[in-house]
């Protein structure tokens, strides 16, 4: 799998938790930094998955 792939179901997998952002008001919150931050370790994490299942030759700017 290329990187432009991982990157589109990254990409793809981030859109989707970020529709949890539009249930909540557009002000600051705890709940909206606690969501965004929830998506930003669940994309590194789907990104981490991905890496192992389709490992590319270069190293992955996500992988821990």
């Amino acid at each position: 799998m290329t990187e432009e792939r991982k990157y589109a179901i990254l990409f793809a997998a981030t859109l989707l938790c970020a529709r949890k952002l539009m249930e909540i008001e557009d002000k600051p919150s705890p709940v909206r930094m606690s969501t965004v931050d929830k998506a930003i370790r669940n994309a590194a994490y789907i990104l981490r998955e991905i890496d192992k299942k389709w490992p590319s030759k270069a190293s992955a700017p996500f992988s821990n």
